[in-house]
């Protein structure tokens, strides 16, 4: 039998769970719809702008119909001395004049699995509202929904459907960028995977070095969660080098250092590629 719309009622946790991913995605459907206005653009659309390999991400966005691909590997040994490999994608494609399509495809490598395999995919659509804010200075809003593709028996996936909004704001302190990020995530499901809310705090620093060399440092936080899955309070730090080896490509090379809770000591590596326009 199947169970068409409305024949069947709804338990009220389940219900307000569907209500709100409706609403997340009338969002990102109405940022899509109403991002294909192109102006111009106050820096070269051909420049990579790296949202990699900090937490945060800054506020700018892709000029209409250019592409950009961030990819990288991160290695994390636990303090139980496992070792896991994470492989973050990030695909962005300007939409208009102040809106990217982000998608986020993964590859990981757990404990548990015994090859690489698909973690779970997510998309967003970053929208900049404003380019110089009192004190926010540009800032702009990055809703994302996150699909439970990736195996739970693994650990390559939660088997969660994840609905998150992060505030972005971003500031240049003469000629060092700051990116502060306020993250809220809800889960489906019953936490015993992965806790039901949690939420992400990160404060990054950016700046050039000598040369082609720049550098990154970064702090941030994940407030303690609650439920089965819960974990405490993480608090860690990211710095490393990077290198400008043409306008359009941004490599990248560093360490994450945990201070407080279970976040594991990772060294990672990457490049940022703005490929190009795709479309007029």
């Amino acid at each position: 039998m199947v169970d068409l719309p409305g024949t069947h009622e709804v338990p009220p946790p389940a219900q307000e769970t569907l209500i709100s991913r409706i609403r997340l995605t009338r969002l990102i459907v109405f940022l899509v719809a109403h991002s294909f206005v192109a102006v111009a653009q106050s820096h070269d659309p051909h420049e990579a702008q790296p949202e990699r390999p900090t937490v945060a991400t800054h506020a700018g966005t892709l000029a209409a119909g250019w592409l950009e691909i961030e990819a990288g590997a991160e290695f994390d040994r636990f303090k139980d001395n496992s070792h896991d490999i994470l492989v973050p994608i990030n695909l962005k494609i300007g939409l208009g004049s102040q809106t990217q399509l982000s998608v986020f495809p993964s590859g990981v490598k757990t404990p548990e699995g015994r090859a690489m395999e698909f973690g779970d995919l997510a998309l967003g659509v970053k929208w900049r509202i404003a380019d110089d804010l009192p004190i926010l200075g540009r800032f702009a809003l990055l809703p994302c929904i996150k699909l439970p593709t990736g195996s739970t028996s693994t650990g390559a996936g939660t088997g969660t459907f994840d609905e998150t909004l992060l505030l972005i704001s971003s500031n240049d302190l003469n000629g060092v960028a700051l990116d502060v990020n306020i993250g809220y995530t809800r889960r489906s499901g019953d936490g015993s995977v992965a806790p039901r809310e949690a939420t992400l705090w990160t404060v990054s620093f950016g700046g050039p070095g000598i040369g082609e060399l720049g550098w990154v440092a970064e702090v941030f936080g994940l407030p303690g969660t609650s439920g089965p899955a819960g974990d405490p309070p993480t608090v860690a730090i990211l710095f490393g080098p990077t290198l400008t080896v043409r306008s359009w490509l941004v490599v990248d090379l560093g360490l994450i250092e945990p201070l407080v809770g279970p976040q594991p000591y990772a060294v990672y590596c990457g490049a940022t590629w703005n490929i190009g326009r795709i479309y007029p």
